[in-house]
């Protein structure tokens, strides 16, 4: 099913407002042919921000790609329960919660230093704009976890750049150490996969599939801190991290 939503985000993370056009209406709001909302996906949270049109301003409280097939697998921007939307063809302003976001972004970044910290199996994730979590399939405890949390803030403060290329599905297929993730795929199916790298390509600290969004150099993520140290099961613990502003 073809999606029918340009995602705008993935071009460019830091789009604030754009225009769009409103193409259906869902059973969680409407679905536009371009958006700069991130859909809840990958251990992100959606997005949420506003619409504006001639005529009305609704909040949207969430992000989702919808799979309804009323609107073709587009991204539904979720708005309040009864809330009037523009009606199908309007031109719409929209505008993202950017300080949501923002930490949405230093978070997702930061975690993929994590995984180039502690180099196991990742078998669980989630982002959150207070915390941010990464399990790994890991037997005992770290023996210094202070060690982590400076190696962590280390790489931070390198100020690597970030970057991004595209490989076909049967080129992941063929380098399945790219995927880090136990429990989350990547996203497949389309004919490609996105790679997110950290570094140059002759210096390269970390390549893995991602869709979500990041910033474009490390030291926007400002310090962290590591948080608990979780054991979750007998070869798995959970790792939190918080920015530390």
């Amino acid at each position: 099913m073809a999606a029918t939503t340009e995602p705008l985000f993935r071009t460019d993370a830091y789009l604030k407002q754009a225009d769009g056009h409103v193409v259906a209406h869902t059973d969680h709001g409407v679905v536009l042919d371009r958006s700069i909302f991130y859909p809840t996906g990958g251990g992100q949270p959606g997005d949420r921000g506003q619409l504006s049109w001639d005529g009305g301003t609704i909040k949207i409280i969430n992000t989702l790609n919808d799979t309804s097939g009323k609107a073709s697998a587009g991204i539904a921007l979720v708005t309040d329960h009864g809330a009037a939307l523009p009606p199908v063809g309007a031109q719409v302003s929209q505008a993202i919660d950017w300080d949501l976001r923002f930490r949405h972004m230093r978070m997702h970044t930061a975690l993929h230093l994590l995984s180039v910290v502690i180099p196991l199996p990742v078998t669980g994730g989630q982002i959150g704009a207070e915390k941010s979590r990464l399990d790994f399939a890991m037997e005992k405890p770290p023996d210094d976890k202070q060690a982590i949390e400076d190696a962590l803030n280390a790489l931070i403060a390198r100020d690597l750049r970030m970057s991004e290329r595209w490989i076909t599905d049967d080129e992941l297929a063929a380098n399945p150490d790219l995927v880090k993730t136990m429990s989350v795929q990547p996203p497949k199916g389309a004919g490609r996969v996105r790679l997110v790298r950290i570094g140059t390509e002759c210096e390269q600290i970390d390549l893995q599939p991602c869709g979500g969004t990041h910033v474009a150099q490390t030291a926007e993520i400002g310090r962290v801190r590591l948080g608990k140290v979780e054991k979750k099961s007998r070869l798995n613990r959970r790792f939190s991290i918080h920015l530390d502003d």
